[in-house]
């Protein structure tokens, strides 16, 4: 008897999955994997908390998986040792799984797998399951072709599981047993499919409706985003799924968009919508080029820009000391719950870059080790296009003093996340530097003592950096380099035959 086995990966849901659906029509008993790379332990953008987040994820679809008669199995290792030991015990015929965009440590992973495929006579077949279009020549065409992926029908989850007799799942371990710590995180999602579809769903029917106003603040945005980016990244749930949903509810809304029920839903899916196809976008980005977390898009530019590693900036600014609220209370947030607003994301980024010239690379891998949601196609294009070493994005420095004031006004979120400034009036929250020794007396905080002075003058390093940036697109061969990456990596509204359309 021949076995199909499913290869999990980051897809970890039985509904609107590929891989399962085709395993599940071939009629073979099959047999679910999930391999815990040893090597992915040991990267520099890996922490604990990601490993967990995905062994609970595993642990709710294992039980689902079993209640409808099916296994699951767990290996740590090398995936080519833990193969040869299931082929050997149940000569799998066809190994099944979902394409994945990861760094380039898993696209040598998974070609070792094909390549191990076919010396052992084992079918393998990957199955897109998102908007990411593997062997695109052009990112002219991207568009059309992600679109067409994300508007068919969802696939249905299998209702009963045929696998092999007298087998049982194994035990999904603790990141402890393979020497991981694991943070505890303040407020964690609750892991699982049904847990990410909880959450789309509450999402639409009513936190939603403020999420244009709202997503910019991680005061409001806590409630209003989505939050559904750390089911996404385990793939618990799929960009498919979440744009069938928000389409019918647009849907929904368009029959009386004036109705007290209905305002203020528009415009937000709208903006939602428009998300996720960025979402997308970027992990185009992590396909045609895996190697985003060492290499930048624009390396001319990199070089010129030349920023030196600062081990005092760089703890000041990964632990939240810098002296500027808003940001400690940001990063400090995001240290202790996993999760912080888009807009924020971009600022933290932006300031180890611009404001204390910091290289990429090292603060890329900081942030990736505090989100729970870190997806490396995302993030890293984000690292790369935050620090200004893309060459095809605008220079965005952000002004903390600005974002502080806009998105914080009361100081509500700084002394939430900033103990030592709870005492601080409200007039000297975003720069409490500038009071009195008097003033800092009654406030129980001591500039220096109780909380830190400034790391730099914030407006005059960041108007340098921005200089800098500037100065670096100018150069010839940056700008030469900037052209080439518009075409690997520049987004497309609309593809040439649309284009052409336009123009008859």
């Amino acid at each position: 008897m021949t076995v199909s086995l499913v290869w999990l990966r980051r897809d970890l849901r039985l509904a609107d999955n590929p891989a399962i659906a085709q395993a599940k029509a071939d009629g073979r008993p099959m047999l679910f994997l999930y391999h815990l790379d040893s090597e992915r332990l040991e990267r520099h953008d890996v922490d604990g908390i990601h490993v967990q987040w995905e062994l609970d994820c595993l642990d709710s679809l294992k039980i689902v998986i079993e209640n409808r008669g099916g296994v699951v199995l767990f290996r740590y290792g090398h995936i080519l040792e833990s193969l040869t030991e299931l082929h050997e015990l149940h000569n799998i015929h066809t190994m099944y799984g979902n394409e994945e965009s990861g760094l380039q440590w898993s696209w040598d992973r998974d070609r070792a797998v094909a390549d191990w495929c076919q010396e052992n006579n084992v079918q393998f077949e990957e199955f897109p399951s998102n908007g990411v279009i593997r062997g695109l020549r052009s990112r002219d065409d991207w568009k059309a072709l992600r679109d067409r992926r994300i508007d068919a029908s969802l696939i249905e989850a299998p209702s009963r599981i045929r696998t092999l007799p007298n087998i049982q799942s194994d035990a999904i371990p603790h990141p402890s047993e393979f020497g991981f710590k694991v943070r505890e995180l303040q407020h964690r999602p609750e892991p699982g499919e049904s847990a990410a579809m909880n959450t789309l769903f509450s999402f639409l029917d009513e936190r939603g409706r403020g999420y244009r106003k709202g997503m910019s603040s991680p005061i409001s945005g806590v409630e209003m985003c989505s939050r559904l980016s750390p089911y996404l990244s385990s793939g618990c749930i799929s960009i498919r799924q979440i744009f069938y949903h928000t389409k019918r509810k647009q849907r929904r809304i368009k029959t009386n968009p004036r109705s007290a029920e209905n305002r203020g839903w528009s415009g937000s899916l709208s903006s939602f919508q428009s998300r996720l196809a960025w979402h997308c976008h970027f992990m185009q980005r992590l396909e045609a080029e895996a190697t985003l977390d060492e290499q930048a898009m624009n390396p001319e530019l990199d070089a010129l820009l030349d920023r030196p590693f600062d081990e005092t900036k760089f703890r000041a600014w990964s632990e939240g000391t810098t002296g500027w609220p808003f940001f400690d209370a940001c990063m400090r947030s995001l240290i202790a719950t996993g999760w912080i607003n888009f807009r924020m994301r971009a600022m933290l980024q932006s300031v180890a870059s611009y404001t204390l010239s910091l290289p990429w690379r090292a603060s890329g891998a900081h942030l990736a080790r505090q989100f729970l949601d870190y997806e490396p196609g995302i993030h890293w294009s984000q690292i790369q296009m935050q620090s200004g070493v893309t060459g095809i994005n605008s220079v965005r420095a952000y002004s903390i003093l600005k974002q502080s004031q806009d998105q914080d006004p009361e100081g509500e979120f700084i002394k939430r996340w900033v103990p030592e400034l709870t005492h601080v009036p409200m007039e000297h929250i975003h720069e409490p530097w500038l009071m009195s020794a008097e003033e800092q007396k009654e406030a129980s905080c001591i500039i220096g003592t109780d909380y830190p002075e400034p790391i730099v003058d914030e407006k005059v390093t960041r108007k340098e950096g921005i200089s800098q940036a500037y100065k670096a697109k100018a150069d010839a061969e940056a700008k030469l380099r900037s052209k080439l990456v518009y075409l690997v990596h520049g987004s497309r509204k609309r593809s040439r035959f649309q284009k052409a359309s336009h123009l008859k």
